[in-house]
């Protein structure tokens, strides 16, 4: 009786010590991790600020676990990836095209409506999402650049998915990130719905030298992330900042080019990706009213191979990335895995990498990364986007036309 009562005690404190209690959906084994997915050498030399920041070990996921099947290679440099209610997927493409696309990968016409893009350089139809009573309303949200007096800027426009499907009708831009500016790069362009039902923005610095230091300035709408409401305005409860003249429907400042947000399953915080220049490619958890330093500090090198103004990485009172990489992958649009259709890839962060060319899979606990895997490496496409689809599978677009659907055998 004793001995088996004892056997009952050392099986619960072994299931105990192998816990992650800060996650209850991960599984109760210890990660095993292998030397890094990044081989070749940094392009610069800089220290992390904490172990872990970087180079994390590597994970793996079985091959018999999943099968990635190409659904479409016929569209034209998709941009936006999102789950309709019934299944089906609304895609975004560069020139400016929304698209369907079924479960068997029959991409509809262009559906007409929206507001002109400008498709120059890095601008295009960009990020999409759904409202989240979409199955009454039929509302869309979508994220442009616009051609404005004085130039471009990221817009966002709204409208509702007509009936037949064929166009978006009452078309409307809710927000611009002003100031414009005459320049084609770097216009961030995602837009999600956080927890509380308004919409979280990502905004680029437009790249060049000239307003690239409008990150830091809280009047002005560039290197941002905004969070407004469904028509367009501030967002209650948002941060207030202590600059005069700040912009209320801030919610954090100091990013350079930030292509991907996503909701955290169990948190409800918004994380975000953004590319560096040469290296510091970035992962943050945002906090509201938080700096995140660009180009005050950052862990990357001008394209030329000089530092970034003093080469800073640390600084009191701007915010440390989550997790860097250098060389870059260039970060996109993101997901956070909430299926169980493979079990161990439960609340990892699914990111699409365009000039590393793969899709990453973070393992995140306690808000740090404890593990990296590079999937779909040898399809040497750009990944651009992903979402979770209804069923539980994952979907992810490419630059080259495809669209992947990633789901168990």
């Amino acid at each position: 009786m004793h001995y088996r009562l004892l056997c009952l005690l050392a099986g619960s404190l072994s299931m105990l010590s192998c816990s992650r209690k800060d996650d209850p959906a991960t599984p109760d084994t210890p990660l095993v991790t292998g030397s890094p997915v990044e081989t070749n050498a940094p392009n610069a030399t800089y220290k992390p600020a904490f172990t872990g920041q970087t180079r994390i070990g590597s994970v793996a996921t079985a091959a018999s676990s999943y099968r990635a099947t190409v659904l479409t290679s016929s569209l034209a440099s998709p941009w936006g990836v999102t789950s309709l209610p019934d299944g089906r997927l609304l895609v975004t493409e560069k020139a400016g095209q929304l698209r369907l696309v079924t479960a068997a990968g029959v991409v509809s016409a262009p559906i007409t409506g929206l507001p002109a893009v400008n498709s120059a350089g890095q601008g295009g139809l960009l990020g999409v999402c759904l409202d989240p009573d979409f199955a009454t309303n039929r509302m869309v949200y979508w994220s442009f650049s616009e051609a404005r007096p004085g130039g471009n800027l990221t817009a966002i426009g709204r409208g509702r998915l007509a009936t037949d499907e064929r166009t978006v009708e009452a078309a409307t831009v809710i927000y611009r990130a002003e100031p414009a500016y005459a320049g084609t790069l770097h216009y961030g362009g995602r837009v999600v719905f956080d927890r509380t039902g308004n919409l979280v923005v990502s905004t680029g610095e437009r790249s060049d030298l000239a307003t690239r230091p409008q990150a830091q300035v809280a009047t002005s709408a560039l290197g941002k992330v905004i969070r407004i409401t469904k028509n367009g305005q501030p967002a209650p409860g948002n941060p207030t900042f202590a600059q005069a003249g700040a912009r209320p429907e801030l919610y954090s400042i100091g990013h350079r080019n930030p292509q991907g947000l996503a909701i955290h399953p169990t948190t409800g915080e918004v994380w975000q990706s953004e590319h560096g220049p040469r290296g510091g490619d970035e992962l943050n958890r945002l906090q509201a009213g938080a700096n995140y330093g660009w180009p005050t500090i950052g862990y990357g090198l001008e394209y030329s191979g000089q530092p970034v103004g003093s080469g800073s990485t640390q600084s009191q009172g701007l915010e440390q990335p989550v997790y860097y990489w250098d060389p870059v992958v260039s970060p996109s649009g993101m997901a956070f895995y909430t299926g169980n259709r493979i079990a161990e890839w439960q609340n990892n962060l699914f990111i699409g990498a365009l000039s590393g060319q793969h899709l990453l899979r973070l393992v995140i606990d306690n808000n740090r990364v404890v593990g990296e895997e590079r999937l779909l490496a040898s399809e040497g496409q750009r990944f651009r986007d992903v979402t979770q689809g209804t069923d539980g599978a994952l979907y992810t677009v490419t630059d080259q036309g495809r669209l992947y659907r990633i789901d168990r055998p």
